[in-house]
C-alpha cells in the first residue's frame, strides 16, 4: 500500500478491525519513510455479471439503474426504502450465486418481478405492465387476475 503523502511503497500494518457488521476491515497503517499514519479499508469486491439486452447489445450492471426502475414502479406506495434496498440485495445475491459472467435482461427482469410481487402488488402489476409490453386489456387482466386473492364462497 503506497503512503498517501510520500508515495512510498513501504507501510506497516499497526491495528486492523472489523467495520460495518464484519463487511470490511478497517486498516491503521504507517509510513515507514514518513512516518505519517492513515487508515484505509479493505471490503470484498464481488464481480456482477453483464446483462444481456434483448437486442443483444451488453452492458454493466448498475444498481442505481435497477434502483430508480423499482422506485418508479413503486412510487406513491406505501413501501419503505430499507424493503427497497433489501429486495435488491436479494436480486444481486441471487445474480452472484449463479456464477455466470453474462445473465439475460429477461431474468433479471424476473427477478425484479418477484421481488416487487413480494413487496407491493401494484408495483408489480406497473412493472409488468412495462416489461412484458402489454398488447391490450385481457393481458393486463390476467397479471391482476395473478395477484388478486382468491374470493370466498358465500354459504
Amino acid at each position: 500500500m503506497k503512503c498517501p503523502f510520500c508515495h512510498n511503497a513501504d507501510t506497516q500494518v499497526i491495528d486492523s478491525r472489523a467495520a460495518d457488521d464484519g463487511a470490511t476491515i478497517r486498516r491503521r497503517r504507517r509510513c515507514l519513510a514518513c512516518e505519517k499514519r492513515f487508515t484505509t479499508y479493505e471490503r470484498v469486491e464481488l464481480a456482477m455479471p453483464t446483462i444481456v439486452k434483448r437486442g443483444g447489445v451488453r452492458a454493466d450492471y448498475d444498481r442505481n439503474k435497477l434502483r430508480a426502475s423499482m422506485l418508479l414502479a413503486l412510487r406513491k406506495r406505501p413501501v419503505p426504502r430499507e424493503a427497497v434496498d433489501d429486495a435488491i440485495g436479494r436480486i444481486e445475491e441471487k445474480l452472484i450465486t449463479t456464477a455466470q459472467r453474462e445473465v439475460k435482461s429477461e431474468k433479471l427482469g424476473e427477478l425484479v418481478m418477484r421481488e416487487l410481487k413480494r413487496l407491493d402488488k401494484v408495483a408489480y402489476i406497473r412493472f409488468a405492465s412495462v416489461y412484458r409490453s402489454f398488447e391490450d386489456v385481457d393481458e393486463f387482466a390476467e397479471v391482476v387476475r395473478e395477484v388478486r386473492p382468491a374470493r370466498k364462497r358465500r354459504a
